[in-house]
């Protein structure tokens, strides 16, 4: 979801039970949000300028606790004033699917009482407000300077945001995505809140988001050696979702998820008795039950015969939805422009993109300003960004405090290099020259568009706005109340105008095949017998992925049966096209 577009989430939904993520990257950001909020909701602010030690850390603490106590506020006003506030009451147990326990209950209790008000003490028992979790991107992990000496690790930007979280008082859990970062893993050892009480409660749980089953069981195993309890596994589609795409080598969501289903049991008896003997190991309390955890999927998702299938069928605990709550103002928070664009955006307009300065392919929307500004600079010769804030700055190959590779510095010390290379023709020196101009100024761009919706100073961001929708946003053309997608979600309403919308498993295959054809097609010149080996066994995975849901397509009974036909074609043309790929690259 970016940067920005849920910095304040959870004052929006938390109160009406719904989890949510703050992005932890931009600290700045934060700061500047945070002083909105206490302006508007007249508390005491003081500001935390970089000149005071441990800056970064102490605004996220600060943030962190501001949006804690504003949701806390808010959802005890909605659980002790029930009988004023009785249709946003309602409205919290509407959002539920019908299936839910805790809703029907509600019907039950209040068809047996006059007022809403006699409700009080079960809706104390039973209401929970929305947990307000954060996402730390492990590698998005540079270092830190001071007077010229760098700082130790743990002022690195990934420790501090961690030690801000750590420091804070929600009760809630830290989403660690973009890859294992052990150092970080270690650190996590300071803070007592992520380790259990004997009950195996724990105060800041640890969510990891994953790419397969081994690397869920590396990580895990990692964690339970230093006394720490992974409490959930969140696959996600490897290239159809929004933001960062860490594309697998070919292997597809449905076998990946078969998978943990097929050892859900074993990731569980290989872990839980690892974890309790470091703890005892290390002379800490350790747990009088098994250590629960959940496993859970995300990623294209678009109707609720999907979600309910990936429920079913993978059993996973809970399904995520993302990029389509981008247009939903009561969720999120989105420039006007960028609203207009998303609402406009169809299938060619939302592609995988080079530009992410972490060199990992990215999800982007084609004309977000962002990229025209960019582009506008490479026109007048002036290629890169000014860099105001150096979150991505992480590339040492020209200095040693690190460069982020879309800045100008780096583009033009990078372009420098590139002239002085012999022997390129015309063709090759523009296709290189391309490679290093295209990366955009993502950390600063995916926050601008908070500010811009609130009005807030932008002089050194810039008006430039970067965008990381999933391919599955150019199926909703509309903005949605919070009640209309989750309506949506629960099957309640279909707000999806697009019958031609593809299943979300033929999706990711799709852009797949299309990833692998790109690969090939940059390789052409100069390719690798590495690079064979890579897209053989990269079409091959493609290929077991494609007999898997041939079968379990072919013998499902109750689900998808009116897009069956058309799933099963798709599955044989992906076929067609891989092999005709294999026989391009074999014949190099």
């Amino acid at each position: 979801m970016g940067i920005g577009y849920t910095i304040d989430t959870p004052l929006k939904v938390s109160q009406f039970g719904i989890d949510s993520i703050i992005s932890l990257v931009d600290d700045i950001l934060l700061e500047k949000i945070r002083k909105m909020y206490c302006q508007k909701f007249e508390l005491p602010y003081l500001e935390i300028s970089n000149k005071i030690d441990d800056f970064r850390a102490k605004r996220i603490t600060s943030y962190l606790n501001l949006m804690n106590e504003l949701v806390e506020s808010k959802f005890e006003e909605l659980k002790s004033t029930a009988e004023e506030k009785g249709n946003d009451l309602k409205e919290f147990f509407n959002l539920l699917p019908d299936g839910s326990h805790l809703k029907q209950e509600f019907k039950r209790i209040s068809d047996k009482y006059l007022h809403i008000s006699d409700l009080k003490d079960w809706l104390n028992k039973n209401l929970t407000m929305g947990s307000i979790d954060v996402n730390i991107m492990t590698k998005v992990d540079r270092d830190n300077y001071a007077n010229g000496e760098k700082l130790p690790a743990e002022f690195n930007d990934a420790h501090s945001a961690l030690r801000g979280f750590a420091n804070s008082n929600l009760q809630s859990s830290v989403v660690l995505s973009a890859g294992m970062n052990p150092r970080l893993y270690s650190y996590m050892e300071q803070f007592q809140d992520f380790f259990p009480d004997e009950s195996g409660f724990i105060k800041k749980k640890i969510i990891l988001k994953v790419s397969d089953y081994k690397s869920a069981l590396i990580q895990g195993k990692f964690f339970a050696k230093k006394g720490l309890w992974v409490s959930e596994y969140r696959i996600e589609s490897g290239l159809n979702c929004g933001g960062h795409a860490f594309a697998t080598d070919g292997h597809l969501l449905g076998p990946i998820l078969n998978t943990f289903r097929e050892k859900r049991m074993q990731l569980n008896s290989e872990i839980q008795e690892l974890f309790k003997k470091s703890l005892t190991r290390a002379g800490r309390i350790v747990p009088n039950v098994d250590m629960p955890f959940k496993i859970t999927a995300q990623g294209g998702v678009g109707t609720a015969e999907e979600h309910e299938f990936l429920l079913d069928h993978f059993e996973v605990d809970s399904v995520g939805w993302g990029s389509p709550f981008l247009l939903v103002p009561e969720a999120t928070t989105v420039d006007k422009n960028t609203l207009d664009r998303l609402m406009e955006a169809k299938e060619q307009d939302i592609y995988l993109s080079d530009i992410s300065p972490l060199g990992v392919p990215f999800n982007s929307l084609k004309g977000n300003t962002k990229d025209l500004e960019k582009e506008l600079m490479v026109e007048k010769g002036k290629p890169g960004s000014s860099c105001p804030k150096k979150y991505a700055a992480l590339n040492s190959e020209f200095t040693e405090e690190g460069l982020c590779i879309a800045s100008s510095r780096y583009q033009n010390l990078k372009i420098k290099e590139l002239k002085k290379e012999e022997g390129l023709s015309s063709g090759q020196y523009q296709e290189k020259y391309q490679r290093i101009v295209v990366k955009s100024c993502t950390c600063v761009g995916l926050g601008t568009s908070a500010l811009i919706a609130h009005d807030l100073d932008t002089k050194t961001e810039g008006l430039g706005v970067s965008v990381c929708p999933g391919p599955n946003l150019a199926y909703f053309s509309r903005i949605m109340s919070l009640r209309e997608i989750t309506d949506h979600i629960y099957g309640r309403a279909d707000v999806m105008n697009r019958p031609d919308r593809p299943n979300m498993f033929i999706k990711e295959l799709r852009i797949y095949v299309d990833f692998l054809r790109e690969k090939i097609r940059e390789s052409q010149h100069e390719r690798t017998s590495k690079q064979e080996v890579y897209f053989l066994k990269f079409s091959e995975n493609l290929n077991e992925g494609i007999s898997y849901y041939r079968n379990l397509f072919g013998e499902l009974k109750d689900k998808f049966q009116d897009k069956k036909a058309s799933i099963l074609k798709e599955l044989d043309d992906c076929f067609s096209e891989i092999h005709l790929l294999k026989k391009e690259f074999n014949s190099k």
